[in-house]
């Protein structure tokens, strides 16, 4: 399945975000919250923030891949919400506010996008047993 190439580096970028979050709280000395340090509290958002979007991109991601959808189809869903993660974290990370912003859109595009297409899907699939 091709969507299992994007949960397996989403994955990865989670688990690069959470130690990053790890490092920090140790080097800082904090072990809880956020103890009013900017940078942990980015690193903690940075890592939440994947921790909130992924699984549901994931979700609709393999769903349109269970209902058949052309390979090419699950790669773009895939590509963009890998990219919108990416995007977002680095702008949080690196104050980058123009890629917070850009990461986000992706991010909100690729969730209406690969719900739309599963809702096609569905749809299709509904009419189609029925006549």
């Amino acid at each position: 399945m091709v969507s299992s190439l994007y949960a397996s580096v989403s994955a990865l970028l989670l688990a690069g975000l959470s130690l990053r979050v790890i490092k920090l709280r140790r080097a800082k000395k904090i072990s809880f919250g956020d103890g009013g340090d900017a940078e942990l509290y980015a690193a903690m958002r940075a890592q939440g923030n994947a921790a909130e979007y992924i699984p549901v991109v994931l979700i609709l991601l393999i769903s349109l891949e269970l209902q058949g959808a052309h390979g090419a189809l699950v790669h773009v869903g895939g590509l963009a919400g890998l990219a919108g993660r990416l995007l977002h974290a680095r702008g949080l990370l690196a104050q980058r506010h123009g890629d917070r912003v850009l990461g986000m859109q992706l991010t909100l595009f690729t969730l209406v996008g690969l719900a739309l297409a599963n809702l096609g899907y569905g749809i299709y699939a509904g009419l189609r047993s029925v006549f």
